[in-house]
């Protein structure tokens, strides 16, 4: 058998009609009914649907400097075993990756341990300080090819600086993903702004804060005609905002979280810091706007924000313990539950936003493409019968801070194809793909070396 030929038999492609998959050499070779190979590993993709490899467009994966809540290779690892096969890693890591060299120092980290492809994505304004703009220039010509940008964690507040940014990146057909929150609004805000919040006596965060960031963006952006992406919308406000931008031809993008899809400010009764994240929890008529927003291609892709911590930081009492939950292994089966299962989407849909969308938007060119021959062979297996329970203990991330331990989710990925290679079988981690060439790569110090 060929070591890089790969006959995957009868799975229904995007919850379709069943039919084979022949993967040669990193390509999709053949697509059809009753396909033959004597050289390939025979894959039984019976009660299984393929589709494209997932694309995140907002994953934290912490390196450098933070590798005490996550490294590229164990946040690559979640991925992959996740049904990603490609993310964008944003720029909150020590140092920041606002200049050339860290984005370069990410990127190779990525290829040093293969298991997805990582887009890093640099950061608007140097030192995430929301003072001056960052080196956009010259991480967009780097050899990471940066195409979005974002201050996430903190909103790009003045608008002289975000009107900049928005000009500055069409010279490269750049992005700008805002992490929209009105920081005199939520000073000192400890979860959404509302019912609960007055019951439990803890600061509001209040849906305008979100909001008026927004609505503010949308109408930079058509300004200047350029690109703007809205992070982790969290509210129905925010819903409605987007589809008026977009209504009125405004080149704006969005994306929506599965833990926005499925939880709600109730949980925070419990006091537990799991479930204290940034935006906050919101109420369920925000997360039926959301669902919908989704369903009706307000709302563009999902993103999972990815936001692992050590332990330390989310054991503790809720004023003090940071605010993330992690997301790469449980995102599949959330968007099951709250899209599909209820009808909303179909795994079509599911492919559109969690794919051939997101890949788009990041300008990732050998991501999110159509299962068919000549194409890229990045391909997952999914079993949509399947029922798990969520143990953080057990998945790859380093980070336990799970809002869905103990909860049963369904759907599991059996296989994920990385550039035509099993990165995961049997719903294990395989081995990486390996890259070709000399592409410089970290040494044991982080520093990248090779030409």
């Amino acid at each position: 058998m060929a070591e890089n030929t790969y006959l995957i038999r009868g799975a229904a492609i995007l919850g379709g009609e069943a039919e084979d998959l022949l993967i040669r050499d990193g390509i999709i070779a053949a697509r059809g009914k009753d396909l033959h190979d004597d050289d390939a590993t025979v894959i039984d993709g019976t009660g299984l649907v393929a589709l494209p490899g997932m694309v995140d467009v907002h994953t934290h994966l912490r390196e450098p400097g933070r590798e005490d809540a996550e490294t590229v290779e164990t946040g690559t690892r979640a991925a992959a075993l996740g049904g990603f096969t490609a993310v964008h890693a944003m720029a909150n890591s020590n140092p920041v990756a606002d200049t050339a060299g860290v984005v370069e120092q990410v990127h190779s980290l990525g290829r040093a341990s293969g298991w997805v492809d990582v887009r890093p994505v640099g950061a608007v304004t140097v030192g995430l300080a929301g003072e001056q703009l960052a080196e956009l220039g010259a991480m967009a010509d780097s050899r990471a090819q940066v195409r979005m940008f974002s201050d996430d964690g903190i909103c790009v507040h003045d608008p002289v600086l975000m009107r900049r940014a928005l000009e500055y990146v069409k010279a490269f057909d750049g992005v700008v993903a805002q992490h929209a929150q009105e920081p005199r609004l939520t000073a000192g805000a400890q979860m959404n702004e509302g019912a609960v919040s007055a019951v439990l006596g803890l600061a509001g965060w209040p849906a305008v804060a979100e909001e008026s960031i927004i609505a503010r963006d949308v109408l930079l952006t058509q300004h200047v005609g350029s690109r703007l992406h809205v992070c982790h919308v969290s509210t129905a406000g925010s819903v409605e905002i987007v589809r008026w931008a977009k209504a009125r031809g405004i080149n704006v993008t969005a994306e929506v979280t599965p833990h926005h899809l499925l939880l709600t400010d109730e949980l925070v009764r419990s006091y537990d810091p799991v479930y204290k994240v940034n935006p906050p929890l919101r109420t369920d008529a925000d997360v039926q706007a959301l669902r919908e927003g989704l369903a009706d291609g307000t709302i563009d892709v999902v993103g999972t924000d990815h936001a692992p911590h050590p332990s330390e930081h989310k054991e503790c009492e809720w004023a003090q313990a940071a605010m993330g939950m992690t997301g790469l292994e449980t995102a599949l089966s959330v968007v099951q539950e709250t899209m599909i299962e209820t009808g909303l989407m179909t795994w079509a849909d599911f492919a559109r936003v969690t794919s051939f969308t997101p890949a788009i938007i990041g300008r990732v060119a050998d991501q999110g493409r159509p299962l068919e021959e000549g194409e890229p062979a990045n391909v997952i297996l999914v079993d949509p019968a399947a029922r798990w329970t969520v143990d953080p203990h057990k998945m790859a991330t380093m980070g336990r801070n799970s809002p869905f331990k103990g909860k049963e989710l369904p759907g599991s990925v059996v296989a994920t194809f990385f550039k035509g290679h099993p990165t995961v079988l049997n719903g294990k981690l395989n081995t990486p793909y390996r890259y070709a060439g000399n592409y410089p790569t970290p040494d044991a110090a982080g520093a990248v070396s090779g030409s």
